[in-house]
C-alpha cells in the first residue's frame, strides 16, 4: 500500500541504511555538505497535523527535514510550527504572494515581508519555497525578478538556489513520483529528460526503494512530499486518492493548453 505513513517510514529507513545523511535545506545552502546526503522537503499545503505526524516519525528515525508552511489557515498552525522546530527540523515559508495579490509585484513583496515577519516571531526562518498554485496564472518566483530575497536574510529558495546538475529531485506531486508529467510548476526544467535517460523516473515509492537497494541513485537527493497525501490506510487515504486523480486530469488539461 503506497502513500501511507508506514511506507514513508520504510523509505526513510532505506535512505538511512544506504548511507544517506539527512540534512535540511538550510544546511545545504550554508555549504559543507556531506558526500552522500538527502534533503527531505515537505510542503505543508493542507492538514498540518499530518505534517506533525510525519515530523514525529522522522524524529524517531533520526532524520531531519525541512517544512514549508503557507500563510493560510489550512496550513498555518502556531503550535505545530513551534513543535516541528523544537524537534530539530527546519521551518520555512511556503510563499504564494504573487497569486494572492493577483499579480501585483509590489503588493506581493509587501505581503511576503509581512508573512515572513509573522513566521519569524514563532521560529527562526532562513529559507523559503514557492507554492505552485497550479490554477493561478502567476508564478510567485517571479517576485525575485524585481527584488532580492537575500536582502531579507534569506539564504535560499529550492527552485532558485539548488544545483540540480548534481542533485536528483523527486517529488510526490499528483500523489505519484512521476507526476512531473502533469505538474504545472513543481518540476525542474532542463534536467528531467536527463534523469529519465538514467532511469531515475519512478512511479511508486517501492520503485524508489528498489533503486536505493540496487545503489542506482546519485549521492545527492532532494525528496519533496506533501504530508496531506500520506495517511494510514482508511477513508482519508481513499479520499485523497480520488481527489488527486481528479486534480491530475485538470493539471493535464492546463499543461496541454500552455
Amino acid at each position: 500500500m503506497d502513500f501511507t505513513r508506514e511506507k514513508y517510514c520504510e523509505l526513510v529507513s532505506q535512505l538511512k541504511n544506504c548511507g544517506y545523511e539527512f540534512i535540511t535545506y538550510q544546511h545545504y545552502c550554508e555549504g559543507n555538505q556531506p558526500k552522500r546526503f538527502v534533503i527531505l522537503r515537505h510542503d505543508v499545503d493542507l492538514k498540518p497535523k499530518n505534517s506533525l505526524a510525519v515530523a514525529k516519525d522522522e524524529k524517531e528515525l533520526g532524520a531531519k527535514a525541512s517544512y514549508y508552511f503557507r500563510a493560510v489557515p489550512e496550513s498555518w498552525d502556531d503550535a505545530i510550527i513551534r513543535t516541528i522546530h523544537q524537534w530539530g527540523h527546519e521551518v520555512g515559508y511556503h510563499y504564494e504572494s504573487l497569486t494572492t495579490c493577483n499579480g501585483d509585484v509590489q503588493k506581493a513583496f509587501e505581503d511576503f515581508k509581512t508573512n515572513m515577519e509573522k513566521l519569524r516571531k514563532l521560529v527562526p526562518v532562513s529559507t523559503i519555497c514557492m507554492h505552485g498554485s497550479p490554477r493561478s496564472p502567476f508564478d510567485s518566483k517571479d517576485i525575485w525578478k524585481h527584488y532580492d530575497y537575500k536582502k531579507l536574510d534569506i539564504i535560499g529558495e529550492p527552485y532558485l538556489s539548488t544545483d540540480f546538475s548534481k542533485m536528483l529531485y523527486l517529488t510526490d506531486t499528483g500523489r505519484r513520483w512521476d507526476g512531473y508529467k502533469v505538474s504545472v510548476r513543481d518540476k525542474i526544467e532542463g534536467y528531467q529528460e536527463e534523469w529519465n535517460v538514467k532511469g531515475w523516473s519512478f512511479h511508486s515509492t517501492d520503485d524508489i526503494i528498489k533503486a536505493l537497494q540496487n545503489n542506482r541513485l546519485p549521492d545527492q537527493l532532494m525528496i519533496t512530499t506533501h504530508p496531506q497525501r500520506w495517511f494510514d490506510f482508511g477513508l482519508d487515504w481513499m479520499k485523497e486518492l480520488v481527489l488527486q486523480n481528479t486534480k491530475n486530469i485538470v493539471k493535464r488539461i492546463i499543461v496541454s493548453l500552455k
